[in-house]
């Protein structure tokens, strides 16, 4: 009996992580805390905006407002969208391990965690004036009806950007109090911006989409998709030189945009292939076009103002 005695003990099992550990680590994964892509191709519009009703850098209090409503919203909007897609997301090899769909954040919770996220969003739009206040109810619709279009049209990449771009106008609101018309030509620079960029991320689901009867412009582009994003990023940029125009912005900006139009042709490089992992990466690479842009628009204020 000696060999028992000498037997070194078994491990001690791993202890499980606490239950509010786990639970917040599950409520985490499902606003996409870990993928921060999707708030920063949201924040730098905003951004955009904020610096041009400005002319330069915003004041700190709607700038950290803003800042922080970019990223509620965006984890809002992807708790809604993962409730809405349940029906997808399970037969999609992209979004099968989505908490939502593996069970491990409930229905019931999930509509709490949006109601919560999109109140302490409203609450930070309460210290900014009647017209901002106004706007966001309207963006609160947009956000919560976003995820169900693509069950009824081929164009939720169009209405992204309507609904996460609506940022814009208001942060011309929070800063001038009247939203002026180079406020929408950013407005519509950043929708078409949205359905580019968006429609790379559904290239990367379109095999599954066609089967489980999802719509998107990926599937609406079909065979003509590089011809078609090539438009659309090209009617972006028309509409940025427009702003940079109107807003009179020197050679900072104009540096800036073509410097995102070279990175915007690199995309097309990536992905001509048009495989799942080169049209995620064209995707990504999204960021640093808006960043880019905002490069333009910072420096100009910050270099040839006086």
């Amino acid at each position: 009996m000696a060999y028992e005695r000498d037997a070194p003990p078994l491990p001690a099992s791993p202890e499980p992580p606490p239950y509010w550990r786990e639970r917040l680590h599950q409520y985490w994964r499902l606003v996409r805390g870990d993928r921060p892509i999707g708030w920063l191709l949201l924040l730098w519009p905003t951004w955009w905006a904020l610096w041009l009703a400005a002319d330069g850098m915003p004041p700190l209090w709607p700038l950290l407002v803003f800042s922080l409503g970019v990223w509620l919203t965006r984890s809002a909007g992807c708790v809604i969208n993962d409730y809405a897609d349940r029906w997808l997301d399970g037969a999609v090899e992209r979004t099968r391990q989505r908490p939502l769909v593996s069970g491990a954040v409930s229905g019931r919770e999930a509509l709490a965690v949006f109601a919560a996220l999109m109140l302490v969003a409203f609450a930070f739009v309460l210290t900014m004036n009647r017209l901002t206040i106004y706007m966001s109810v309207v963006g609160v619709a947009l956000a919560a009806s976003y995820p169900y279009l693509k069950r009824h049209t081929y164009l939720p990449q169009v209405y992204l950007g309507v609904a996460f771009g609506w940022g814009i106008p208001m942060a011309f609101a929070a800063i001038t109090g009247k939203v002026p018309a180079i406020a929408w030509v950013l407005y519509l620079a950043n929708i078409f911006w949205a359905t580019a960029y968006d429609t790379w991320y559904a290239m990367v689901d379109r095999e599954d989409d066609l089967r489980m009867g999802a719509k998107s412009t990926a599937i609406l582009f079909g065979e003509m998709d590089l011809v078609a994003l090539g438009v659309v990023y090209a009617c972006m940029l028309f509409a940025l030189f427009l702003v940079g125009r109107q807003a009179g912005l020197g050679g900072w900006y104009w540096a800036a945009l073509a410097v995102a139009a070279a990175l915007i042709v690199y995309e097309f490089l990536i992905a001509r292939s048009r495989s799942r992992d080169a049209c995620f990466r064209a995707f990504l690479h999204n960021h640093w076009v808006g960043a880019t842009v905002f490069a333009g628009i910072a420096l100009h204020f910050a270099l040839t103002k006086p």
